[in-house]
């Protein structure tokens, strides 16, 4: 039981790092979800700001109460996914060495302390691998229950999880031992309970012109040649970092062996893994002919594939890398951890993604603050739903902060009171053309400007004007404020 004291521990460290870091805007972002609760969103299925709604019920409206669920839901997911490993392949003893491979991934280190919509799917579809373990273990048709409501709430956290179905279907046609179920209430039982679960998603779209699977919808296609293979490069390249080197030669090798493994044995349970890892990576590599594929978006491949690793490679040369690929995932997602908390290497803004998305906005908020009292200002807004949502989250109680672009119609958040003069932040990343809001008028340089910065390091820098709010302007609503 020695692994459960380390996985302990390790969701100790990531619950103070949890505590620690300042909200990236798209967490900040999620939060303002969980103050206007509904069945779905323009980006997202709504799981993510359900996680956060329970989180910041226990822990307050923090930076901790955003993320607890995060660790707290990886370690559990942890359990399972060695639980799954023993069922799949007992008596091997791989269980621990599956949990311990997926949460050496910089993929699972820095989601544990980061709240996206990964991080519930992450858990779900590492629980329903669980379930369908214990299917395949037991032949107890009362777990298709479970791998239905599993399932349903992957995708009630993200989209993606449609592939976490796709897999499953593949299995049930290909294992002629799963077929059977083919013929069995508890299955199809299993699907309704998935299609009940994700149904909020699904009427949300019908009530708002079906504008979140629109928006979804067209992510692929072919590109020009060097395109394309500058996007399979940026693919796989992504990956063997975030997954860590030596992680990913053990999953893509260990998927490998269980796809040959199937194909000699006709196993069901090295059937089961290839299914839910190969079809979703060949859909990632052909979307990257054509367009960008997040670097987060195949995180669902590795806890199948961290199983596969664990549980088939077993030759003496395998298993001597075992202690040296979570060595190795662990140190480089502690440095991360540790440039994020102290950024002790003063690295520019295109090196560092920690100051880009986190660092110095203690220092630009009282700046805001500042800026705000001295124009006299009654509100703030920013176009950048990201920027206004953490305005929102981290300004001092009683400020008021706007938020316009189109995305918030979706939202049932009170629209502002017209003919009150604000400020406008604007990042200058957004370029010299005009402001989405009209008539803003440019503040003077040496009052308009402000940086963001850590140690000195520029991360961005914004331009202030002068704005009043007015009927008939674009989409604008006040967001919601800790506490209120």
């Amino acid at each position: 039981m020695g692994w459960l004291a380390a996985l302990a521990a390790l969701t100790v460290l990531r619950l103070a790092i949890c505590a620690i870091l300042p909200l990236a805007p798209d967490e900040a972002y999620y939060w303002v979800w969980s103050r206007d609760l509904q069945g779905g969103y323009l980006d997202h299925p709504p799981m993510v700001a359900l996680f956060i709604r329970a989180g910041t019920f226990i822990a307050g409206e923090t930076a901790l109460g955003v993320r607890l669920m995060g660790p707290v839901c990886l370690a559990i997911g942890s359990v399972q996914l060695a639980r799954a490993t023993e069922d799949l392949f007992p008596g091997r003893g791989a269980g621990p060495w599956a949990a311990a491979l997926f949460n050496a991934t910089l993929l699972a280190g820095v989601g544990a302390v980061a709240m996206t919509p990964d991080t519930p799917l992450i858990a779900f579809w590492a629980a329903t691998i669980w379930a369908l373990a214990r299917l395949h273990r037991t032949g107890d048709g009362r777990w298709w229950l479970a791998v239905g409501a599993l399932a349903g709430a992957a995708l009630l956290s993200k989209y993606t999880a449609a592939l976490l179905g796709f897999g499953i279907v593949v299995w049930l046609l290909l294992d002629p031992m799963a077929r059977r179920w083919l013929l069995r209430w508890q299955l199809w039982a299993g699907g309704l309970l998935a299609v009940a679960v994700f149904a909020p998603v699904v009427l949300w779209n019908a009530g708002h012109d079906w504008a979140s699977f629109a928006k979804q919808g067209g992510r692929a296609g072919a590109a020009e040649a060097g395109r394309a293979l500058r996007y399979l490069g940026e693919l796989i390249g992504g990956q063997v970092g975030l997954a860590t080197p030596l992680v990913f030669v053990m999953a893509v090798v260990g998927v490998a062996a269980a796809a040959h493994r199937w194909w000699r044995l006709r196993d069901g349970a090295t059937l089961l893994l290839a299914a839910l890892t190969i079809p979703p990576a060949a859909i990632f590599l052909w979307q990257a002919t054509g367009s960008r594929v997040q670097g987060n978006w195949p995180a669902i491949l590795y806890p199948a594939a961290a199983i596969a690793a664990a549980a088939l490679l077993t030759a003496p040369g395998w298993l001597r890398l075992r202690l040296p690929a979570v060595a190795v995932g662990l140190v480089m997602t502690g440095a991360v951890y540790l440039q994020a908390v102290a950024a002790p290497l003063p690295l520019p803004r295109r090196s560092d993604p920690t100051l880009a998305r986190l660092g110095g906005w203690e220092g630009f908020l009282t700046a805001v603050d500042a800026r705000m009292t001295q124009q006299g200002a009654a509100f703030v807004a920013a176009e950048e739903y990201g920027l206004a949502a953490k305005l929102a989250f981290g300004l001092p109680r009683g400020r008021v902060v706007i938020a316009m672009d189109p995305r918030w119609r979706y939202f049932s958040l009170a629209t502002p009171v017209p003919g009150v003069t604000g400020l406008l932040v604007r990042s200058e990343r957004r370029g010299e053309g005009p402001p989405l809001w009209p008539g803003a008028e440019a503040l003077p340089e040496d009052e308009g400007r402000l940086v963001r910065s850590r140690d000195g390091i520029e991360a961005e820098a914004y331009r202030l004007h002068r704005v009043t709010t007015a009927p008939g302007q674009p989409p604008a609503v006040v967001l919601p404020r800790p506490g209120s």
